[in-house]
């Protein structure tokens, strides 16, 4: 079964599946999704924070898309992503995502 994401969603490599109820009726899911090791990310630099950043416009400024924000907490380990952003002068990792081939731990 194809995978529905585009190749940017965090979602993309995530695999889906299909349950069958008693009534035979089938669900298409998704299976977990577990969050890469920091350390097996290819690092492309930092960013230290500012007052009123947020994580969209870091994403926007550093990787070239902001709706790869979630980059950010993949790299960084944040369970709460806004809390990425505090401390001000808060240094966060900036990385290629899981799975881009030719990098270590993809």
């Amino acid at each position: 079964m194809s995978n529905p994401f585009p190749p940017t969603s965090r979602y993309a490599l995530t695999e889906t599946a299909v349950h069958t109820g008693p009534n035979g009726e089938e669900i298409r899911y998704l299976r977990r999704r577990f969050l890469p090791q920091p350390e097996s990310l290819a690092e492309l630099g930092s960013h230290s924070t500012v007052e009123g950043d947020r994580l969209d416009l870091i994403a926007a400024a550093t990787i070239g898309d902001a709706e790869q924000a979630w980059q950010l907490a993949d790299a960084n380990r944040a369970m709460m992503p806004p809390d990425l952003v505090l401390p001000v002068g808060r240094r966060l990792r900036i990385t290629l995502p899981a799975g881009i081939p030719g990098v270590p731990g993809a």
